[in-house]
């Protein structure tokens, strides 16, 4: 029976993007499913005494360049030459992460992923901005401005809450993270080990 695997998610992660871009070949090989649980990573990293690779790393120059070497390798190995880095980063996507909690209540997360990612990691918009927000998920098929509304109810903001904390109480400490049952695995180089797991 196929399996599934559980994407804690962010639209603030480059490397979110390249594994959520890199992962159809391994679903169609494994005829296992995937289920994002849109968490907030900031709100991870403060849980966890965690930091971006960008500011852990910044006075280690070796290291950071080895970063960017490894994304490198990992965009040509998957043909993902669509990706840009956003000019804007970091993004502040807490509004965006609200709308995918609201998107998932309506049965549109997986457009909404889709169009956000586009929209940070391809076309370079600023996705803190809620008009730009708006526009890109309108222009994308949804209802842009009802969703950005939906933001502001309270149980959106708490389910975003929950999930965060939620996934810190699993063991989760960055994105992206992947579950195959109730095994973790973290980053996109942990590919092979989720299809492993899987079969």
């Amino acid at each position: 029976m196929p399996g599934s695997i559980e994407f804690i998610f962010d639209f603030a992660s480059p490397n979110a993007y390249l594994a959520y871009r890199a992962l159809p070949p391994l679903l169609a090989r494994t005829g296992a499913t995937v289920r994002y649980t849109p968490c907030l990573l900031g709100g991870i990293f403060r849980a966890t005494n965690n930091k971006a690779p960008m500011v852990q790393f910044a006075e280690i120059p070796a290291k950071m360049a080895y970063e960017r070497l490894e994304i490198t390798r990992f965009i040509a190995a998957h043909g993902l030459s669509d990706f840009r880095m956003n000019p804007h980063f970091p993004v502040n996507t807490l509004t965006l992460m609200r709308m995918a909690i609201a998107a998932e209540a309506e049965g549109t997360l997986d457009r909404l992923i889709a169009i956000g990612l586009a929209a940070m990691w391809e076309a370079g918009e600023n996705m803190a901005d809620p008009d730009v927000i708006v526009r890109v998920v309108t222009a994308g098929g949804l209802d842009g401005a009802a969703m950005l509304a939906r933001t502001q109810d309270q149980a959106i903001k708490d389910k975003l809450v929950a999930n965060t904390e939620a996934a810190v109480a699993r063991g989760v400490f960055g994105i992206p993270s992947f579950f195959v049952g109730d095994e973790l695995f973290f980053g996109k180089d942990r590919l092979g080990q989720v299809e492993a797991a899987l079969r």
